[in-house]
This record gives structure tokens, sequence and C-alpha cells, in this order.
């Protein structure tokens, strides 16, 4: 059976379109490799890329992507709201179908070698593919960011897992790794004030008490003149996208905040829409095989 892998790799550019343009035509151009989706944030500046194929396809997307982006992007120039350590700041590795979250583990270490050794970007394998308990944690790993890493690389529990001991002048560090399913949920709030963003950010992240499978931080969205809190759901399953969203509702009302929209950035399981949508419209019986359109595909694959 043909396995299927995943792979979202986060470039810190997001202001320039013929940049991350030539970045996303690497993977185009790959063959067994589709590209699902590409979005970049001025705010941010920052580009998220969605690539689906083969794992041997993949991998050599992914590192024709970060080749491309360690010639475009320099980060002594690189200003955004998100943090970032590298021209190609994280590259996971998803097991979609007939894959195993093993094999993606091992996908990432072949792929982290390479980088490390052609590209002269110091690696650190993160989440499943961490190498200790302090780097499964990719904010660990980032703190800092690239003007912190030239004095974290000495030290010695932050010796690269791959690539040279020091930091890639333009290109920083990056991490790389296997994990499973992930949503970048970022809901907006009407206001200017940061503080509020960052207060709510903490009532919902995991590490400063809030819910188990997300991580938060306030943004401040200047080209659009409010705030937002910036999140990745690490399980959709455990942590529902509503479950947060009315939390978050519920907090900013204590401000005196509107949610004036929220976003999913790249792409998310129909699986997370459907719990949402029987949460708010109490249709308990929804199903994913409901869905018209899933239904053709499972039709389509059997004939």
């Amino acid at each position: 059976m043909k396995k299927i892998i995943e792979s979202v790799p986060n470039f810190s550019e997001g202001r320039r379109e013929e940049v991350v343009r030539k970045i996303v035509s690497q993977a185009e151009e790959t063959e067994n490799v589709l590209v699902f989706d590409w979005s970049m944030d001025h705010d941010h500046n920052r580009s998220v890329v969605t690539v689906v194929g083969d794992p041997d396809a993949v991998s050599e997307a992914i590192f024709k992507m970060s080749k491309k982006a360690v010639e475009l992007i320099d980060l002594r120039h690189h200003t955004g709201a998100h943090p970032r350590m590298g021209a190609v700041d994280v590259i996971p590795f998803v097991p979609i179908k007939n894959a195993t979250l093993e094999e993606c583990v091992e996908l990432s270490k072949k792929v982290g070698k390479r980088v490390g050794e052609e590209l002269k970007i110091p690696v650190y394998l993160y989440e499943k593919s961490a190498t200790s308990s302090e780097r499964s944690n990719l904010s660990k790993i980032r703190k800092g960011q690239f003007e912190g890493f030239f004095e974290k690389i000495t030290l010695p529990k932050w010796k690269p897992d791959f690539g040279p001991d020091e930091v890639h002048p333009s290109a920083g560090v990056v991490a790389i790794g296997a994990r499973e399913y992930l949503i970048a949920f970022n809901v907006n709030l009407g206001t200017k004030n940061v503080d509020v963003a960052n207060k709510i950010a903490r009532a919902v992240r995991y590490s400063s008490g809030g819910y188990r499978f997300v991580k938060a931080m306030g943004v401040n969205l200047r080209e659009k003149g409010i705030v937002q809190v910036s999140m990745n759901m690490t399980d959709y399953k455990k942590t529902p996208l509503f479950r947060v969203f009315e939390t978050i509702k519920r907090e900013a009302e204590r401000y005196g905040v509107p949610v004036v929209g929220s976003e999913i950035i790249g792409m998310v399981p129909m699986d997370a829409l459907v719990k949402t949508v029987k949460f708010y419209m109490g249709v308990d019986d929804l199903k994913e095989e409901r869905v018209i359109e899933n239904r053709l595909l499972d039709e389509i694959s059997r004939s």
C-alpha cells in the first residue's frame, strides 16, 4: 500500500510574495508531491506551506525548499511578530495514510542529517524525534530566537543533533521532527491592547494552567489595528477548537473586548470541523461520512 505523509514547513518570510513563490515552486516541481496549501502573513512575517506525498518525494521537496529559503532569506534583516530562529524555522513530518509516526521519525533524521551536512545549518530534532525531553517542546528550542542562538549554541546541552556547532550567519538554525496532526488556530480581538491578548493566551495555554493541548501567545497585528491570540492545537481530539474558542470569548468579555474573527492557518482535518458544527448547531448524529464530498471520494477510491 502506498504511504502518504504530510509536511508543513514554516518559513520566515511573509512580506515578499515573490520570495515565497520561489520557495513553494521547489515543491511544485517535485514529482509525487502535491502542494495542498500555502499562506503568508505580513504581521507574523511568516509563511506556512502544506505538502503531501510519498515519504521520499516529500523529503526531496523539503530539502529543495530549505535550500531555496537559505538563498533568499536573511534573518539579519528580519522582523515580525512570530518568534523565529531560522530562515526555514521548523519542519514537521506527519503520517497521513499507511505510514507510522515511527517512520516519520526516521525520515526527520534522514532529512535533518542532509540539511545539516549540505546546507550547513544546525539541526535540532523535536517532538517525537527529540533526543532529550528538553528538546521535545519546540518553544524551548526556539527560546532566545535567532539573535540569542549565537550564545545559546555554545552551551553543551544545546549542541545540535546534526550540522555545524555554529549558527548559520543568515539562515540561523532549524527544528525538524515528527508529530501528530496540529491545527494552527488564531482568534482576533477588537482591541489594540496586546496585554489583553497575552492575558488570554496565558489563560488557555497548558504551560500556564490552561488546556493540555494548547500552545498560545498574544500577537500585535499592527497592520490590521487589532491583536490576536495565536495558538497551536496539538491534539484537537482531546482539546477541541470550539472549547478553546468559547473560553477565549468568555475571557475577552472580562476585559470588555469583542472577538472579531478567527482563522485557521494551513489545512484542517474534517473531523475537527464536524465536531465544531455538532457543538454549535447541536447536530448530534453528524458524522464525516455524511459530508457529501467525503462520501464521493470514498466511492471514487473503491471504483
